[in-house]
């Protein structure tokens, strides 16, 4: 029997080729959560579950990390980027940075500061 059927990761990562009936077994056993035939019939794709104990698929926001600024909408129709708050509430108007962590945001923003010459 010919390995014709890509088999996937919950995440979408191409695992291995397998023969239909390795994939028929998959499925009855519930590791498959999904299936993608062709017109005639035959299985081509099969995406297996995520199990327990298997860490979570990888995401572009495990990647990028924080937004400290986001878009805000203003009320005449334009938008502009507006800094994050580092409090509790990230869209808070007032207390952009908590009074703990202002000698630390003062101090990168020294740091950064190139005197002229």
């Amino acid at each position: 029997m010919e390995c014709d059927i890509a088999v996937y990761s919950c995440d979408g990562e191409l695992l291995q080729w397998m023969d239909e009936k390795r994939v028929r077994r998959l499925m009855e056993c519930g590791r498959v959560a999904r299936v993608v035939k062709n017109r005639v019939g035959r299985i081509k794709r099969a995406t297996l579950h995520l199990m327990a104990g298997e860490p979570k698929p990888s995401t572009l926001r495990d990647y990028v990390g924080t937004n400290y600024s986001f878009r805000e909408y203003l009320k005449d129709g334009h938008r502009c980027y507006r800094l994050r708050s580092l409090g509790d509430n990230p869209r808070a108007d007032r207390d952009l940075a908590p009074e703990e962590v202002r000698p630390i945001f003062l101090r990168v923003l020294l740091d950064c500061i190139v005197p002229s010459a």
